[in-house]
């Protein structure tokens, strides 16, 4: 948005009387589908200052980075972090399956897939906003390459439950996967444990401007996430056996 908002000032600066238009803008009263993005592109093709074949390019340009914007519009969190992440995931690694007692006769709903023939799977999920707007997601939401600051917070997390852990985190533009064993979260000096009283064995971890980086040795490509979850686990089990 700061970027189509940075173009469109540049563009107004086409108009004969663009100072006035600035001013009315001011005094713009906008009701959805009616914006003032609207009324700025109508005015620049009316006063034939914008050609068309340029506000394609600029919808194009615009669309592109902010592919997932529309996620950034899920208000309740459940369906942000279970039904949209849960579904994406499958899509990706066809050969997840849902855990059941038939495949693991301990499973409990403690965690989200199974991976046969033994890998147990945690997904948690985040959205990167403005962490100083107090704004909808929508307009809070940030593109990847933002020097704004945020604040991912990856709750609930409980290592001894899986054996692996997947994070998705949605920008406006891109969407990133972290693939990383149980052991070397639980172990992460970003782990902070005891997220609630009295429950045992929880914690959360901080994805922020300031520690994000640390992280970057567990991303992975979306087209390689199914042989990262196998060498996560592989990995898993020869650091538990020699802790």
């Amino acid at each position: 948005m700061e970027k189509l908002r940075k173009q469109l000032d540049s563009l107004i600066d086409r108009l004969s009387r663009s100072e006035e238009f600035r001013a009315k803008l001011n005094d713009l009263k906008s009701v959805y589908p009616f914006s003032e993005y609207e009324y700025i592109i109508s005015h620049l093709l009316a006063a034939k200052k914008l050609a068309l074949e340029e506000y394609y390019e600029l919808r194009n340009d615009y669309i592109d980075r902010n592919l997932y914007l529309y996620l950034f519009e899920i208000s309740a969190p459940r369906d942000f972090d279970e039904v949209w992440a849960h579904g994406h995931l499958k899509q990706l690694v066809f050969a997840l399956q849902r855990p059941s007692k038939k495949l693991d006769k301990k499973y409990s709903g403690q965690y989200d897939f199974f991976l046969p023939p033994s890998v147990r799977i945690e997904v948690k999920a985040s959205r990167a906003v403005d962490f100083e707007l107090d704004e909808p997601l929508y307009i809070k939401a940030l593109a990847s390459d933002s020097n704004r600051p945020f604040d991912m917070n990856f709750q609930q997390i409980k290592p001894a439950c899986c054996d692996v852990f997947v994070w998705l985190a949605a920008w406006r533009d891109t969407i990133k996967y972290w693939v990383i064993p149980s052991y070397e979260v639980e172990n992460s000096s970003f782990y902070s444990k005891g997220q609630h009283r009295g429950n045992v064995g929880e914690g959360q971890l901080h994805l922020n401007r300031e520690t994000i980086a640390k992280f970057d040795k567990y991303l992975c490509k979306s087209t390689a996430l199914e042989v990262a979850i196998k060498r996560a686990f592989a990995k898993e089990k020869k650091l538990r056996r020699r802790a």
